[in-house]
């Protein structure tokens, strides 16, 4: 074989390799070094004053922040799966029609799906602040209508948080519906009517298991990052509603001690792992890797 063939070859083979690498070297250096160096952390002793660490291996820092943080790891989880059930039940009929009703404008109502999420996550929380007060709009028709009492509120509560929580996450919720559904043969569509299926039967037994992927990868993007939310408990709940993020947070720039933070961190990570398995067994995913 000659130089110049030996080259070629060689430079088709590593193709696929150079163009990877970016994203590769953008992985480990934002992903997988933090990621080690929150575990590091866990592990340290860090000096309140001085804030100088050291490495003692005290693996009861797991236990010492789960056995004060547990309540707040319950709460999270009880709000980002009511919110994560919430986007789901109002995504699909949403992805549904723009996939096969939209037509030519699919584009344009993704488009409108997506218009208020280009405004910052945190002012589209305080908005629903705003709206949420005892003297918004929302409340303040809703007493003149009669529908609720004077002392009624719906600020510093749970639902205020879920509600903010399943607003704000809905594109991520939406979108991989709307792709898995999008993809789906309108042949095997016409196939089942011909056999005369009825649009119920059709709907059970064509359209949602295909879609059954897409639904996985919005579990995935909308409870994940629910779980881990503090916005909108520090802006909509109240101190009985606290959420694991707020306590992260708190540990990391309010105390000051980088070890619990990153236990804690370490802690939520693995239930997040064992809530992706679980929703993968649960919505029938024989194979994860098929999902992801």
């Amino acid at each position: 074989m000659s130089r110049l063939a030996f080259a070629r070859r060689w430079g088709r083979g590593a193709t696929p390799y150079a163009l990877g690498a970016p994203a590769v070297v953008w992985l480990i250096a934002l992903f997988l070094i933090p990621l080690v160096v929150m575990l590091v952390k866990a592990l340290e002793t860090c000096s309140p004053i001085t804030q100088a660490c050291t490495m003692t291996w005290h693996w009861s820092e797991f236990s010492y922040v789960w056995h004060g943080s547990a309540q707040s790891i319950f709460t999270s989880l009880r709000f980002a799966a009511y919110a994560t059930i919430i986007d789901v039940l109002l995504s699909f009929p949403i992805a549904y029609w723009i996939a096969f009703y939209g037509g030519r404008r699919k584009n344009f109502f993704l488009l409108m799906l997506l218009v208020p999420f280009f405004v910052s996550f945190v002012i589209r929380t305080i908005i629903w602040q705003f709206l949420l007060s005892s003297s918004g709009i929302i409340l303040t028709v809703a007493r003149d209508l009669h529908l609720v009492g004077a002392d009624y509120h719906v600020l510093q509560t749970s639902g205020a948080v879920i509600a903010g929580l399943a607003y704000n996450y809905l594109p991520f919720t939406a979108l991989p519906i709307f792709v898995a559904l999008e993809r789906i043969d309108k042949n095997l569509l016409d196939a089942a009517r011909d056999l005369y299926s009825s649009k119920v039967e059709v709907f059970r037994r064509v359209i949602f298991p295909l879609a059954r992927p897409g639904v996985f990868a919005a579990f995935l993007l909308t409870f994940i990052p629910a779980f881990g939310d503090y916005v909108n408990q520090q802006v909509l709940g109240g101190i009985s509603n606290t959420m694991v993020g707020t306590v992260i947070q708190n540990y990391f720039l309010t105390f000051s001690n980088p070890t619990s933070g990153s236990a804690l961190s370490a802690i939520v990570m693995g239930i997040s792992l064992i809530a992706i398995v679980l929703g993968g067994i649960a919505i029938g995913a024989r194979n994860l890797g098929d999902y992801v």
